[in-house]
């Protein structure tokens, strides 16, 4: 019964699953070429090498720089895989009761979702070990480039990140599917059902106090970093952005709630479609939070990695040295793409579970320019709350070490700099919004009506 259900759920909710496998396989490549990394340049991975050139090794820090990547990476492809795994299990809610109320046992609930999640994850771990060995390539050769490793440094390909890659992605993606049908599977199934057509009220016993626990350690850390040298300072500024971050993630619709009220207050003045989207949003915190969050990462990291660097280069003519510039954006730009592909799988999702809203729409004589519209200003609305909390979260972080470094707590950011950083933010949640808005209002709506 439970492989039955298993494709049944995947045939259902094609896309959410497309999503969660691109999210396993953009995790694993990563993992895979940092672990690749990491063995290349560690002691085993030097061996042969001239005194001179692991003597260059050490004193550039690529041991370290490689651990903290692998870290960073596993991390991020956790948060990635996780988020979006739960979202796909989330729209399965109304299958999962009525299953329950027809006599499907809890545990055989659980079994399918996880089958489902291993025939999501295990292709895109093999697949993301074999393309981050190219990415390991491309990575070793950047950092021979700019000097962070001698030239007689060789690559090499190591069946070690195989495990690691599957360890990630596989176990990551079916714990996370355990864990998001676990307390659904054992409610009765008349409240599974009613929880299933209004969602879930509230935030859990733990998630709001260690969301808070979370936002205050990140302000008690950026005060004790304001104290310290601005080289100390410095290292800990990545400490105080994760807080931030999973403080964010934690607290979710009641932090994202107020934000996007703010943002969608002013929306809403640009006629009806712009006031449908702004009640939509406001209807649902809860389901826009999970778009909302990777954004606000995105943001938040991007602007202070970035930010650092432009603001010293302003006052002191040099950003760093170019090896660890490029690396530091190198690393900005995989964190970058996990959290947008976070964001875009849920936008997704989002769009693709509400696909007999948008048929209703059409019965009831919106227009399809309508509909693109109301589309359009909900994008707006998700992408200025990221904006919003993103910048508030890079100006919290980087005010204390600014201060300390320089005398001032305001970032120097050169203005192509925010202006890309809002752009994207932008044209990623109008593609992720509106193509899957698009693809409905090309089916005849009574027809997507009747099949959902």
């Amino acid at each position: 019964m439970a492989t039955g259900l298993a494709q049944a759920a995947l045939r259902a909710h094609r896309p959410a699953f497309v999503g969660t496998a691109v999210a396993a396989l953009f995790a694993a490549t990563v993992v895979s070429a940092s672990t690749m990394m990491l063995t290349s340049t560690s002691a085993g991975g030097t061996e042969g090498l001239s005194a001179a050139a692991r003597a260059q090794i050490a004193e550039n820090g690529v041991g370290d720089m490689a651990v903290v990547l692998l870290i960073g990476s596993i991390y991020m492809s956790i948060f990635v895989v996780a988020s979006t795994m739960g979202t796909a299990v989330a729209q399965q809610h109304r299958e999962l009761a009525m299953v329950r109320s027809i006599g499907a046992k809890p545990r055989q609930v659980r079994r399918a979702v996880a089958v489902q999640a291993l025939a999501a994850s295990v292709p895109a771990a093999l697949a993301g070990f074999v393309l981050g060995g190219f990415g390991a390539r491309w990575w070793h050769a950047g950092m021979v480039s700019h000097g962070l490793l001698p030239a007689e440094a060789t690559f090499r390909f190591s069946w070690l990140a195989l495990p690691v890659c599957i360890g990630v992605a596989v176990v990551t993606t079916t714990l996370a599917a355990f864990l998001s049908a676990l307390r659904f599977s054992l409610l009765r199934p008349a409240r599974a059902l009613g929880e299933a057509a209004t969602g879930r009220r509230g935030l859990g016993l733990l998630r709001a106090p260690l969301g808070v626990i979370a936002i205050a350690g990140a302000c008690v850390v950026a005060v004790l970093l304001s104290k310290q040298p601005a080289a100390e300072a410095g290292e800990g500024a990545f400490l105080v952005l994760i807080l931030f971050c999973v403080g964010a993630g934690l607290l979710g619709p009641r932090l994202i709630g107020p934000a996007a009220w703010l943002v969608s207050s002013a929306v809403g003045r640009f006629g009806p479609s712009a006031r449908l989207a702004m009640l939509n949003v406001r209807s649902q915190p809860r389901r826009f939070s999970a778009a909302v969050v990777p954004l606000v990462l995105v943001v938040g990291f991007g602007l202070t990695k970035i930010g650092l660097h432009t603001t010293a280069q302003h006052h002191t003519g040099s950003a760093g040295s170019p090896g660890e510039v490029w690396l530091d954006y190198v690393g900005t730009g995989l964190y970058a793409g996990f959290a947008a592909i976070a964001a875009a799988n849920t936008l997704a999702m989002i769009s693709f579970e509400r696909r007999r809203d948008v048929a209703l729409l059409r019965v009831v004589g919106s227009q399809r320019a309508q509909v693109r519209a109301m589309a359009a200003w909900e994008a707006v609305v998700v992408a200025g709350t990221a904006l919003l909390l993103g910048c508030a979260i890079a100006l919290g972080t980087l005010a204390p070490i600014l201060s300390t470094a320089f005398g001032s707590s305001l970032p120097y950011l050169p203005w192509p700099v925010p202006t890309g950083v809002a752009t994207g933010t932008l044209l990623l949640t109008l593609l992720a919004t509106g193509l899957p808005v698009r693809a409905v209002l090309r089916k005849r709506a009574i027809s997507v009506v009747g099949a959902t």
